[in-house]
This record gives structure tokens, C-alpha cells and sequence, in this order.
């Protein structure tokens, strides 16, 4: 019985105390369901991409010169609301 006490006590130790096996312990427990959670959003996102590569956003109109540009508007009065 003391024997098992002192090998969890030791594994606690470890656990609190050096990094490198917090790490570890927490890379066999979550590491790897993390990372195919991780590449699973990655190809979601890349298959969003692909289906949206034919949009195209275009701001300026096609028939519109650079000598035309917004020159000023009109201005609007404002109320601040509390």
C-alpha cells in the first residue's frame, strides 16, 4: 500500500512540477483530439474556399475613370443619443 501512495506521489510531483511531463500527460489526454479537431476546421475551411473561389468582389465600377473620383458629400447632422 505505501508503495502505491508513493508512485502516485511521485506522478503528482512530476505532474506539478516539470513541464516537459505536464506536457506529455496532456498531449496523451487531449493532444491528439485536439489536433484532429484542428485538421477537420482546416479542410472545412478550405472546402468553404473552393466553393466560394468564383465570387469575385469588384468596389469600382468597370466604366468608371480615375479623374471621377468621390469628390465629397452631402452632410448630415447628427444627435447624440445617451
Amino acid at each position: 500500500m505505501k508503495l502505491l501512495f508513493n508512485i502516485i506521489l511521485i506522478f503528482l510531483l512530476l505532474i506539478a512540477f516539470v513541464p516537459f511531463f505536464r506536457r506529455f500527460v496532456f498531449h496523451l489526454l487531449v493532444g491528439r483530439q485536439l489536433i484532429k479537431e484542428q485538421e477537420r476546421q482546416y479542410k472545412a475551411q478550405q472546402q468553404r474556399q473552393r466553393a466560394n473561389a468564383g465570387v469575385k468582389v469588384d468596389n469600382t465600377p468597370p466604366d468608371a475613370n480615375p479623374s471621377s473620383r468621390f469628390r465629397g458629400g452631402e452632410y448630415v447632422d447628427y444627435e447624440e443619443v445617451k
